[in-house]
Parts: structure tokens; sequence; C-alpha cells
């Protein structure tokens, strides 16, 4: 028997109530054409068979291949004691710390948080997480817009083609100019970017390393951005963050990044997290809210959030955006992995994913026809030819549980024989060796 939970006469009470006859009447606006087909599903299942129905369902997925698939989200090894933490119940199960004196935990998470961000990114501030790395680039944009007032941004297309479709969805309502600059060859173009940002300019946007992988020094353009009294926003990769020079380091105005690589699984598309950092000038200009440590007035540590514009709550039309739902569970997790890798381990992961993707190069780059896509330097992700589509070579490999990598083609003109591949501390020498030598037999 299906649970309603009213019964007919209380149902007839209720629309005699709001003055018609029948539940359908309640549809009465919505035009025919718009209206379900058809209610006829089909009959409900028990339990077992539900649980039967999607064991099958899940069996279809292949959980053992071995993929060098990159591109913004990477598989690292995430330590077992992340999980275990952060699955009990007083993390797993808290909301937005409203109240500061119910809160402690979370709250101290979170500035711990953001200490560690500020310390990796060198940048003075830092929020307590927005929703993914492209809404942290467009939440970036939006700071420089209402900094600035103006309405120019320029933007490398060596952002992730992803973030930058994001980008367009947020603002396709708004007035504002969207200028990409082309990338040359995977490389993003450091003289184009710097003759396009001009005096009405409000932010640049960039990426290190980008899409393609390649690693770029933007301590010149910033300067010259400064110049024109526009602001630098530059989205990073926080593993690649440990051995790479800093935003801070380069003059960056705000940082972002998706903190996926930080304890956060690879799981269907999310949950993900977006990190932003910025200089002290821009903090009142940042969404979501900060958290502060102080003293309460007999001297014993505590936490609060500090800083939560009023606007959010009385002069909502210059407010910024309200990132509300608990996002600290995320930043948890990555203080988490931070906190165990520790500094050390970090630059470790970072160093062997470098050191198996140049492994990568060399093997692929000696098979006949295949020649990096350019000779930047790179971390442990880059893009290389082949003499043959790369998505055939994709799909014939992923045939033998082995993912090459991403086909740039699906986001670029003329790269359809061009292939993304990134490797992380997770894959062997054997693997890569394995992977080449089917790819060397496909060619």
């Amino acid at each position: 028997m299906p649970y309603v939970p009213h019964t007919p006469g209380e149902t007839a009470e209720m629309l005699a109530t709001l003055g018609v006859s029948t539940i359908e009447d309640l549809f009465a606006d919505i035009p025919p054409e718009l209206r379900p087909k058809s209610f006829d599903l089909p009959q409900g299942l028990s339990e077992m068979e539900v649980l039967r129905r999607m064991q099958a369902l899940a069996a279809k997925n292949r959980t053992d291949l071995v993929h060098f698939l990159g591109g913004g989200f990477y598989d690292h090894h995430i330590p077992k004691a992340v999980d275990a933490l952060s699955g009990r119940g007083e993390f797993y199960t808290a909301y937005t710390p409203y109240q500061p004196e119910s809160s402690q935990g979370t709250l101290q998470a979170v500035f711990e948080y953001q200490t560690a961000v500020c310390r990796l990114l060198d940048m003075e501030c830092a929020n307590a997480s927005v929703y993914d790395g492209g809404s942290a680039i467009f939440e970036a944009m939006m700071m420089a817009v209402r900094q600035t007032k103006r309405t120019r941004l320029v933007v490398s297309e060596g952002l992730s083609p992803i973030h930058r479709i994001m980008l367009s969805s947020y603002t396709s309502n708004l007035r504002l100019e969207l200028v990409t600059v082309p990338q040359k060859d995977g490389v993003t173009d450091l003289a184009g970017l710097t003759e396009a940002v001009d005096d009405k300019t409000a932010a640049v946007v960039v990426q290190n390393p980008n899409f393609f992988g390649s690693v770029a020094d933007f301590t010149a353009l910033f300067a010259h951005a400064r110049e024109k009294k526009a602001l630098s926003v530059v989205s990073v990769y926080p593993v690649m963050q440990s051995v790479l020079k800093t935003p801070g380091a380069m003059g960056a105005d705000v940082a972002v990044a998706e903190g996926q690589s930080l304890g956060m699984p690879l799981s269907f598309g999310g949950p993900y997290l977006g990190i932003m950092a910025s200089s002290k000038k821009m903090v009142r200009q940042m969404p979501g809210r900060i958290v502060g440590r102080t003293e309460d007035h007999q001297g014993r540590t505590g936490y609060v959030l500090t800083l939560q514009a009023r606007e959010q709550h009385i002069r909502r039309a210059k407010a910024t955006s309200n990132i509300c739902s608990n996002q600290a569970l995320c930043a948890l997790r990555a203080i988490m992995h931070l906190c165990l890798l520790g500094p050390e381990g970090l630059v470790r992961t970072a160093e062997l994913s470098m050191e198996r993707a140049h492994y990568a190069v060399e093997r692929l780059t000696a098979l006949p026809g295949v020649t990096r896509l350019n000779d930047a330097p790179f971390g442990n992700e880059f893009a290389v030819r082949l003499p043959i589509s790369a998505y055939e070579a994709v799909d014939k490999l992923t045939e033998r549980g082995y993912v090459p990598g991403f086909p740039l083609g699906r986001y670029y003109k003329g790269m359809d024989d061009a292939l993304l591949v990134a490797c992380t501390e997770k894959h062997s020498f054997e693997q890569i060796g394995i992977m080449a030598e089917m790819l060397g037999g496909l060619l």
C-alpha cells in the first residue's frame, strides 16, 4: 500500500478551502501541451527487488580501468584517516555554524583550513570555501568588478574550458564583457594577455598550470595589470602549488583553486571544493564567510564568524554571494588531508606525480609520429599529438582497460589528434609502460 498521509475527507476539505473541486483543477493554468503525458508509472518493487536492480545497474560501471585523465580533476591517494575522521557524526551532520558557542569544533576546523590555504597560496586571507573551482573563478571576477567598478574581463583560453563555459553561463544576463585571449599550441599567450589588459579592464584571469598542463610565471602580467588599476585572478592546482611559484609571489590579488585533489575522491562529479584566497584589501569583497580566532571575557580562545557581510541580511541589492550549505565538510577533508601529508608529504606527492609524467612523456614521444604539443615546462600533465585521432586512441585502449588521456578536440578546434595525459603518484612505471606499448601497438 502506498503511504498517503491524507484521508479522502481531509483532501476534500482542503480542496474546498482552496475553492476547487478536484486536484486536477489545481493545474488548470498549465497549458495541456506542457503537462505530463502520463502518470502511468510501473508497479513498485520490494526492497529486495530494488536492491537487486540497483546492483545490476552498478555492475555496468567499469571500476577496473587504469586512467590517465586530468583536466582539473585528479586521482590522488587519500589517506584512510580522512574518511574515518570526516565521517564522524559531529562533523558529517553539522550545518552552518551560526551559533559559535555550539560550533567550536567546526569553526576551529575552518580556521585551520583558512590558515593552510593562505600558507599554501602565499595569500593574506582565505574564506570558508565556495562550491567548486569554477564558481570560485566567477566569484573572484565579481570581486574585481565590485572593487574596480569596471565591467571588462580578460580571460585566457588556457583557463579550463569547463570553467569558461561556467563563466559564460553565470554572466549571460550580466552586463559584463568577457574578452578571451587565445592560447598558442597549449601555451598561455602572455603577450596577448598583456596587450588586452587596458585601463577599462576589471581583471585578468589565468590558470597555472593551464588546462594543457603548461606552467607559466605571471609576475610581469600581474604587474602590468596593477599599472592599469586592474586586478589579477589566478586559478591553481593545489598539489602542484607546493612546488610552483605561488600566487602571492606573483602578485595576484585573488587566487582560487579546485580543491578536489586535497582529499576528495573522484565520485561521479562531486562534491567539489572551491578554494579562494585574496589580498587583505579585497577581503570585504569575498563571498561567504570568514572564521576568525578571538578570546572571550575570561581570556579563553574561541572561534567565530568574523566577517559576514551585513548586506546578506539587510541591503540585499549590494550583497555578495551567500555560500550557505555546509561546504565546511569538504574544507574539513582538505585540512585533514593536508595535515596528514604535511608540507613534505605534499611536496613529495607533487614530485612523484611530476616524475611519472616526465617518464610518460619519454615513453610516448619515443613512439613513431607522437610529438609534444609544445615545449613549455609542465608539472604532472602534458599534451601530445598523435598520428591518429585521439578519440580513436581513447576508444581502442579503453576497451582494453586503459584510458590514455583526454581528447582535446572536444573543446579546442584543430586538436582532434591531441591527447591530454595526466599522471599522479598512484601511477606505476609499469602502468605507464603498458599504456605506451598499447598505444604503440595501435599506431
